[in-house]
């Protein structure tokens, strides 16, 4: 028993398993943040753009709806009457909330890359070769020296 405890230790405790739990808590309030950023900020922005209109609540009735009883107006009232009903308008909810969703994770995302992001700086310039005799710069091919006129070791490759 206590080799299994020392291994589930060594396991639980190894930098990968902390950093992905950490990784879930953080990712579980940050997704509260965004789906308040969206149904609290812009979905109310995008129903003034729609007319006020509810899309969620859109849907067909793929059934006949008894006799006697009036068309049901809600998704609720046709499940009350045992209608079938085809939800287009909750699938385009969902899809403009993921849309919307994306969109501010890439920007929260690409905000955060440029925070961190640091300036790379060039790599410098290699020392020039200098003449043995009389120190002047000489280019890296040379054989003889263009200010003294000496010749010149070879280079190392």
């Amino acid at each position: 028993m206590g080799k299994f405890m020392q291994d589930f230790k060594a396991f639980a405790l190894k930098g990968n398993v902390v950093d992905m739990a950490v990784g879930v808590v953080v990712g579980g309030a940050f997704s509260k943040i965004v789906t308040s950023l969206v149904n609290d900020l812009l979905m109310p922005v995008f129903s003034l753009i729609t007319g006020g209109t509810n899309v969620s609540s859109q849907f067909l009735l793929l059934g006949q709806v008894p006799e006697g009883a009036e068309v049901p107006a809600t998704i609720e009232a046709a499940k009350e009457l045992g209608i079938a009903t085809f939800n287009y308008g909750n699938f385009i909810q969902t899809v403009i909330d993921f849309v919307l969703i994306a969109l501010c994770i890439f920007c929260c995302v690409r905000f955060i890359s440029k925070l961190h992001k640091k300036k790379e700086e060039p790599a410098p310039a290699p020392a020039p070769r200098l003449c043995p005799f009389c120190c002047q710069p000489v280019d890296d091919k040379a054989t003889r020296c263009h200010h003294c006129t000496s010749e010149l070791p070879e280079v190392e490759a």
